[in-house]
């Protein structure tokens, strides 16, 4: 089983030709509404791909939450601990998105930032049933660190997405069985400013020497880095002409589980959560372009073994 910690968001997405600059407004844009947050992204990514998933998260108790609530259940996720908070509203994500693909993104937490280590408690009897837990960092640093001492005392594998980026303590990160981040995201954890392969290797070799076992760093249509028991791996990843690239590291992260719960190497792992962001980017949406297990693009990888 997989456990996903973390955010629920609505996300108000307009596409336009362009970003807009600072003091600019930008016409012609098309708007649609969108589940997302990175922790439901990741645990809707991860359902569709097979993976028994339950989802702990917090929601408010308006027309956003209930509908999230219903959404995860249409994926056959676990939703007994998502909490309700009768005080905060829930999280919203307003999202552009250029003809690129390229986007910027803003969020209200709202409920997402009341997530609190009392909550995990109640949750904590499955967590500690989980095969693998998988966290971001749109919910408190301290219910993070939380659920971060747990997985470490009961040996699950904990997987962290340091998404949002944002500087990190050595003792969470010394508790962190793999870290994906990408090239922003590995930057600022580390201070090497990523931008080759030669500069995500230092990165890599930085944060393994915290005593994080496995470290990926996502590098766009370049593939995956991958730095484990003193060798680097670059995984390749398939060539798409991108429309949205919102939800790509949340598909990564999400497919990058299952195949771990479904006891693939590493190496396996990395490329079935390279396909998947690949076939997500062609697509709009966050939790809409997270790709099914049955579609063509998964066919070979279906049956890779270890």
């Amino acid at each position: 089983m997989i456990v996903v910690i973390g955010s629920s968001n609505t996300d108000m997405v307009i596409k336009s030709e362009h970003l807009p600059a600072p003091g600019e407004t930008v016409l012609g844009g098309n708007f649609f509404m969108n589940a997302g947050g990175k922790g439901a992204n990741q645990a809707v990514a991860a359902a569709r791909l097979n993976g028994a998933i339950t989802f702990v998260a917090k929601v408010g108790n308006d027309v956003f939450g209930m509908q999230a609530i219903e959404l995860f259940k249409q994926e056959k996720i676990n939703t007994g601990y998502i909490f309700i908070d009768e005080k905060n509203p829930s999280g919203i994500a307003l999202i552009n998105v250029d003809a690129k693909g390229e986007n910027c993104i803003t969020v209200a937490q709202g409920a997402n930032g009341f997530l609190s280590k009392g909550d995990i408690e109640k949750a904590r009897a499955v967590i500690e049933q989980a095969d693998i837990i998988l966290i971001q960092l749109e919910i408190p640093i301290e219910t993070i660190e939380y659920v971060a001492k747990i997985a470490w005392q009961k040996n699950i594998q904990i997987i962290l997405n340091p998404a949002p980026a944002c500087k990190l303590s050595d003792d969470l990160l010394s508790k962190i069985s793999i870290i994906t981040p990408n090239e922003k995201e590995a930057e600022i954890l580390t201070g090497i400013p990523v931008n080759n392969i030669d500069s995500a290797k230092q990165a890599a070799l930085i944060l393994s020497a915290k005593g994080i076992e496995i470290v990926i760093i996502t590098l766009g249509e370049q593939g995956a880095l991958l730095y484990q028991n003193n060798e680097f791996n670059l995984i390749a990843t398939s060539k798409v002409i991108a429309v949205d690239t919102t939800a790509a590291g949340d598909v990564f992260n999400g497919a990058l589980a299952v195949a771990l719960s479904e006891k693939k190497s590493i190496k396996e792992a990395v490329l079935f959560a390279n396909k998947a962001a690949s076939i997500s980017v062609t697509r709009l949406g966050a939790q809409a372009s997270a790709p099914y297990r049955n579609e063509p693009g998964f066919a070979r990888l279906n049956d890779l073994q270890d």
